[in-house]
């Protein structure tokens, strides 16, 4: 449909949203596009009624996609649609009618404490530019609690030394400061000559690159974590979210305030952060079971 690019213009430039969820958007629209022109006859996609809408939703269910990936692509429907009224296209929304699909909520799973401290405290990475750039993407992730895409987006002249904190950039660029241990900074200096000495320049489009002086890129990211998370922990998903959820996670064991815990993780409201507090509730009845003589 000649209305998607526009549309997809609008959350990228007036939206601001991620590259990763415009991506999402448009992979869920085109599929929706796709069952529309599949009906016999062929159906423009700002045509649909509900009935059609709900009727790929149930096509969807029956091919076995999880009930949180419909109500995400029943999403972008409705976004779309939205888009579609406000520029006067269509009279109304027909997607408003449609419930999303309940889902099971899943508690954010993390790595042990012993078992991140095991990977950073006792694990060689290797004394070479790799090594210690691999190190630091996993401490950076896990002291942080930053995003994949707010790692890779980090600038040298984000970190302030003096102060030993950082400044990032998240969703719709809305910036955050984060604070930085000494040994952190220590390890980030060394990088940071190590990296002149390897590149034999002094400026660099991003903090963390390639072996070939580029910025890095998601499926690297993604296999430095998932590569190092597979010495330590046998859990299933090994992703840099994982680090993510692990230090939401340990700070609020620890005691740490939930609003806190909130800026810290760039969260726009309370109920994002308050799914963690499942996580240590689950913890505390397992003590519970185990110490309690009636238990």
């Amino acid at each position: 449909m000649k209305y998607l690019e526009e549309f997809i213009g609008f959350l990228t430039h007036e939206k601001r949203y991620s590259i990763h969820t415009v991506v999402s958007y448009r992979n869920d629209l085109q599929q929706f596009m796709s069952f529309c022109a599949g009906q016999e006859p062929p159906v423009p996609a700002g045509e649909a009624d509900y009935r059609l809408i709900r009727a790929w939703m149930v096509k969807l269910m029956e091919e076995g996609i999880s009930s949180r990936s419909v109500a995400r692509k029943l999403s972008a429907v409705k976004a779309f649609f939205r888009y579609l009224v406000k520029r006067g296209l269509v009279d109304r929304n027909p997607a408003d009618r449609i419930r999303a699909p309940r889902q099971e909520k899943k508690l954010p799973r993390f790595v042990e404490e012993e078992e991140i401290n095991h990977l950073l405290d006792r694990y060689e990475f290797g004394d070479d530019y790799r090594g210690m750039r691999n190190r630091l993407i996993i401490e950076t992730l896990y002291l942080t609690g930053m995003r994949q895409a707010e790692l890779i987006r980090m600038r040298e002249m984000d970190v302030d030394f003096g102060k030993g904190q950082v400044r990032v950039t998240g969703k719709r660029n809305k910036q955050r400061i984060i604070p930085l241990t000494r040994a952190y900074l220590e390890q980030l200096t060394e990088y940071l000559e190590m990296r002149r000495q390897h590149f034999a320049r002094e400026s660099f489009p991003a903090l963390f690159l390639t072996q070939h002086g580029k910025p890095l890129y998601p499926r690297l990211v993604y296999r430095v974590v998932n590569h190092y998370l597979r010495l330590v922990t046998t859990m299933e998903k090994k992703s840099p979210h994982i680090l993510r959820h692990s230090f939401a996670t340990h700070l609020l064991n620890r005691g740490a305030d939930l609003n806190a815990i909130k800026e810290l993780l760039g969260h726009a409201n309370l109920s994002a952060t308050q799914v963690y507090t499942h996580n240590t509730f689950e913890k505390l009845k397992q003590i519970y079971k185990q110490a309690h003589p009636r238990a």
